[in-house]
């Protein structure tokens, strides 16, 4: 799966995601822009799944209906995504279009 780091997510995790892709949005010269502009860009360069922890995102944008999943982490903090990891990895591996899956860290 091709999936978008935003802004926040920690790239160390990109390590404990085997089997995808992942482009941190600093990477594809997208860290500037807006959460309505990142989700086009990515949509646009066929990501698969965007992992963000901006969690007002769902809020602010429609995701159902959109060619790309959003995986929610709801905290920046590498150290405690750490014990956390095997489930943020289910839950991109399991990432479907349009949805919004949200990890409790």
């Amino acid at each position: 799966m091709k999936v978008l780091f935003d802004q926040g997510t920690p790239d160390p995790l990109r390590r404990h995601l085997p089997g995808h892709a992942v482009t941190t949005a600093y990477e594809a010269g997208w860290d500037q822009l807006g959460n309505g502009e990142l989700l086009t860009a990515a949509e646009a360069n066929a990501f698969e799944a965007l992992v963000t922890t901006d969690q007002s995102l769902q809020h602010q944008q429609a995701i159902a209906g959109r060619p790309l999943a959003v995986v929610v982490l709801t905290s920046t903090s590498w150290p405690k995504m750490q014990s956390r990891l095997a489930e943020i990895a289910a839950a991109v591996g399991a990432a479907c279009p349009g949805t919004v899956t949200i990890v409790t860290i």
